[in-house]
């Protein structure tokens, strides 16, 4: 039975995942091991990690790939996400980790972060005859990717993540005024409009949102109208209604809310106004939550259930 494993270092935390291909479910877990991280908090003005946010994501490696209790397995594909991406010390951020772990990350463009979340996706829904939409909001960047078949037709990657848009326009995720609310909401529907040919919401078709972020506000807007059922699909007017909420709420107790984790708290108001913006521009009335992302299509790739392009995946630097 085909192994792969993926170790992917984002900004709240370095996550090693191993799974295997076998009849039945298409990736059965084999391993799995989170290390918390904040890196958010060791960025300076101009994103760079400071030397605390290095030595975590030293530390964070070094844990995750010695837990894994393997004598020996496949190499672990390991990457970084916006955060580390985007740092303008990247390289040395790499160089460092790859000097005391012995693990190299890797780094993708946003564009390819957004195909893999398209296939992951795809593979998660099933075969669908209509067009997949899928929506992803990171830390630093949002991901729109939109297709018929395995691979998708048209992929976008903005710099409009929720740390980013919480950093620029809303400092430590403090209540914002009704008028700050609504310069960050026309700042987003002006971004996201410039955008040429931004993919469209198909009425016979199918819109999946691969994050935290929508996974948590659907949680929350399951809560608020007491209808479990519905964590797994959130609709535009849940959305809005969510946003009002966060907006009248303190980072602490956005922490106590239903579905919003406390690392995640100080963006949930951003995260909220991305997702609202996003679905507004691609005219899409509701999202369903799908679990899988830019993870599993690596992982999907690596064991070779979905198919590669030639030359993919792309990396930088």
């Amino acid at each position: 039975m085909r192994q792969a494993g993926v170790l992917d270092v984002g900004c709240h935390s370095a996550l090693l995942t191993v799974v295997r291909r076998r009849p039945g479910p298409v990736l059965e877990p084999v391993f799995s091991r989170k290390v918390r991280l904040s890196l958010h908090e060791t960025l300076d003005p101009e994103g760079r990690l400071e030397k605390a946010g290095m030595k975590s994501v030293e530390r964070a490696v070094a844990e995750a790939v010695a837990a894994d209790p393997r004598p020996r397995g496949p190499e672990v594909f390991a990457f970084a996400t916006s955060v580390i991406r985007d740092a303008p010390n990247r390289d040395e951020v790499i160089a460092r980790v790859a000097r005391t772990t012995g693990t190299r990350l890797r780094v993708l463009t946003g564009e390819e972060e957004a195909r893999l979340a398209y296939v992951a996706a795809r593979q998660w829904a099933g075969p669908t005859s209509g067009q997949l939409l899928v929506l992803d909001i990171g830390g630093g960047t949002v991901e729109i990717a939109s297709g018929t078949g395995d691979q998708p037709h048209v992929v976008n990657s903005l710099p409009l993540g929720a740390r980013r848009i919480t950093r620029d326009w809303l400092p430590g995720g403090t209540s914002p005024s009704r008028r700050r609310l609504a310069e960050v909401l026309q700042y987003l529907r002006e971004s996201l409009e410039a955008v040429p040919r931004l993919p469209q919401a198909d009425p016979g078709g199918q819109v999946l949102a691969c994050s935290k972020t929508f996974e948590q506000l659907a949680r929350l807007a399951a809560a608020q109208s007491r209808t479990p059922r519905t964590r797994r699909r959130l609709t535009l007017p849940q959305l809005r209604a969510a946003v009002s909420l966060l907006a009248d709420a303190t980072p602490s107790h956005r922490a106590k809310l239903p579905g919003i984790s406390r690392h995640r708290a100080e963006q949930s108001l951003a995260g909220a106004l991305i997702a609202q913006a996003l679905m507004e521009a691609s005219g899409a009335k509701s999202v369903e939550i799908c679990p899988w992302s830019t993870r599993e299509g690596l992982l999907l790739e690596h064991l070779g259930v979905a198919p590669t392009p030639v030359g993919r995946p792309r990396l930088v630097g």
